[in-house]
């Protein structure tokens, strides 16, 4: 199996180079094909790993650093997120068949950059595949490179990508050894144990999106091509995330104290929160659901933080539960929003728009893409029986059992984090609720998305795999929690066990649980009832009649689809989040100029918000920015015998931190 995932990443490349080959109109099937095949055959071959067995042992390849070759390997951890990535990476690549054919060398080496990093049985492996990764990433956002905001987008994102390696280099450096059966074995200790704590969790932090290191998110998300921005909000943030979990969970070992899932709950407290409040105040489709995905990700961290929390408690059952809520929820996400951002690209293909106060009555024109999004967006909504609903509930169930930890401090830590989480819940809902009424209800805004036409077929077919992959684990996630078994046993321990009861889910014996069947057979009923009152009740035909228009006088001739200002537009509809919340935690304003009577100027209102992060990072890193680039400068001015003195420098500590390696 293992030698069959390597030839499949040795593919990915060589589909990259054919890339760079002028093959005309057959580089983009070839390439975006063989793409989907390979990731279907990675997740076939990670299903078959959960289910059936782990491969034994590590594959070691015949090249990679000079101290050893790079080791292959696949544990329940890695399988799970490999069995995301196929999934995701498949139904993107057949997306992508049916739009331009863009960032085709970068395409297979983004996949293959993630491949690497999740098979890596060393360090070296892993950060070489998540530098791949992050390289390729980068030149799918700095794709439309001709457009400022991408050219900003891009530089942004470069920047914490850098500032995520400078993070996790370090960070494997300190845990002693490279190889992670050596490290498992001597853990680090002390101040090596908190110096890898922080700098994972800024490392992976950075890479994953969350508070305040989340910047970059919604910027880059909206300038890379649809594709894309599904493959890096449904996988890459997850991998980072992967990364965290396989430094501070698995190779730092049980050893570590509890305390450690502090850090991890606040942060992704405050990424859910600050994720999903901006979700709500966003006027741009793509930009709403990248903020919905810092929200995402911070409830899969607050999962992980729990799950170190109740380890050091020595709760077994209860980890077990944290670190199933963590895994489904990164499962489900990375489905649903990979769903969504390619609802997004087939919309802006045929609308001409991502901005959601141009959109509007897509219902009629696309109406299975209506049905993909409504699928979509009410698992980002947490609505039962689907698969963010059976996610989210195991975390807040978790969140519950608290009480159960030692120590009053953390008690009040874990019930702060419950109320902030069901609050970015809740906004959550709402952001998906104004996205769908914005966007595929009332009447077109525009006479381009008045005259959209319905999504090609293989973008119906991408969109359609990961709608149903979202059906049927919001409809069985007792079996998706099963499968990943193996993934939860090496997070939390060799005897977990996963919350399961049979198809369902539970919060442990004597607890609740949540049949997702039973529910999808009472909602049943509610609507067949609902179906025959209102039939029994209204008369025998239907009838039409024109839209009320709110109140509005007639609109002129011209205004064909009627006056779009008798509508809600997407800053009306924040306006009550921004008002009550915005101020404090976003830097809201609201500002109204009222002409002097007599003055037939008409009022302004002007409203908007700044990121606090945005205000508080950009300084002292353009500070740090300026003193390196003034150090860089003064090499200017070496002389010859000075560049030569520094070459050799470089060469001997190289040297000495080959051997201080191999010595160890």
């Amino acid at each position: 199996m293992l030698t069959a995932l390597a030839l499949g990443l040795a593919l990915l490349g060589l589909l990259a180079g054919v890339a760079l080959v002028p093959a005309g109109r057959w580089a983009g099937p070839v390439v975006l094909g063989g793409s989907a095949l390979l990731s279907a055959g990675f997740a076939l071959l990670a299903i078959g790993a959960l289910a059936i067995g782990l491969p034994e042992g590590v594959l070691v390849l015949p090249f990679g650093p000079a101290w050893a070759g790079m080791s292959l390997a696949l544990d329940g951890l890695s399988a799970w997120f490999l069995l995301l990535l196929g999934l995701v990476g498949s139904s993107a690549s057949v997306f992508a068949l049916g739009g331009p054919r863009q960032g085709l060398v970068a395409w297979p080496l983004f996949l293959g950059g993630m491949g690497l990093a999740l098979l890596g049985a060393d360090g070296f492996t892993l950060l070489l595949g998540f530098e791949l990764m992050s390289l390729a990433s980068w030149a799918l956002v700095a794709l439309d490179h001709r457009e400022a905001a991408s050219r900003e987008a891009a530089r942004l994102y470069l920047v914490f990508a850098a500032l995520a390696g400078a993070c996790l280099v370090p960070a494997f450096g300190l845990l002693g050894a490279l190889d992670f059966a050596a490290i498992r074995a001597a853990p680090p200790e002390g101040w090596r144990a908190v110096a890898v704590l922080a700098l994972g969790l800024i490392g992976a932090g950075a890479k994953a999106g969350l508070v305040p290191l989340h910047l970059w998110l919604p910027l880059a998300h909206p300038a890379a091509p649809s594709p894309a921005s599904a493959l890096m909000s449904g996988v890459m943030t997850k991998l980072a995330l992967y990364v965290l979990a396989r430094l501070l969970l698995d190779l730092c070992g049980p050893v570590q104290p509890g305390w450690w899932g502090v850090p991890l709950l606040a942060a992704g407290a405050a990424s859910a929160l600050l994720g999903a409040l901006r979700a709500n105040l966003e006027e741009d489709a793509k930009v709403a659901l990248a903020c919905s995905t810092i929200e995402n990700v911070g409830l899969v961290t607050m999962a992980l933080g729990l799950a170190l929390l109740f380890r050091g408690a020595d709760l077994g059952p209860m980890a077990a539960l944290a670190a199933g809520a963590a895994l489904l929820h990164a499962m489900a996400h990375g489905l649903f929003k990979t769903l969504l951002f390619l609802v997004a690209g087939a919309v802006q293909h045929a609308a001409g728009s991502r901005r959601l106060d141009r959109l509007g009555g897509l219902i009629h024109a696309m109406p299975r893409t209506t049905l993909l999004a409504l699928i979509g967006l009410g698992a980002a909504a947490a609505l039962p029986p689907l698969s963010g609903f059976a996610s989210e509930w195991l975390l807040l169930q978790a969140l519950l059992g608290g009480w159960r930890l030692g120590e009053i401090g953390l008690q009040v830590a874990a019930a702060a984090a419950l109320a902030l989480a069901a609050m970015a819940v809740a906004l959550a809902a709402a952001a998906m609720l104004r996205l769908f009424g914005l966007a595929f209800l009332g009447r077109p805004r525009s006479p381009r998305g008045a005259g959209a036409r319905e999504a090609n077929r293989f973008e119906l077919a991408g969109m359609a795999v990961p709608a149903v992959l979202t059906l049927l684990i919001g409809l069985f996630p007792g079996l998706a929690l099963a499968l990943a078994a193996p993934g939860i046993r090496v997070l939390v321990g060799p005897a977990a066990m996963p919350p399961v009861v049979g198809l369902a889910v539970g919060a442990g014996e004597g607890h609740s649980a949540y049949a997702p069947l039973v529910v999808l057979l009472l909602l049943g009923l509610v609507l067949v009832l609902l179906w025959l009152v209102v039939r029994r009740r209204s008369p025998a035909l239907a009838e039409r009649g024109p839209a009320w228009n709110g109140g509005f006088i007639d609109p002129p001739p011209e205004f064909v689809f009627g006056d779009p200002l008798s509508q809600p537009s997407a800053a009306g509809m924040a306006q009550p989040l921004r008002r009550m919340l915005g101020g404090s935690l976003l830097a809201g304003r609201e500002a109204v100029t009222m002409p002097p009577p007599g003055d037939t100027r008409p009022a302004r209102l002007e409203a908007g918000f700044e990121d606090r992060a945005a205000l508080a990072l950009p300084v002292p890193a353009a500070r740090l920015r300026d003193a390196i680039a003034d150090q860089v400068e003064r090499l200017r001015g070496l002389t010859l015998r000075g560049s030569l003195s520094l070459g050799f420098a470089t060469l001997v500590g190289l040297l000495a931190l080959l051997a201080w390696l191999e010595a160890r």
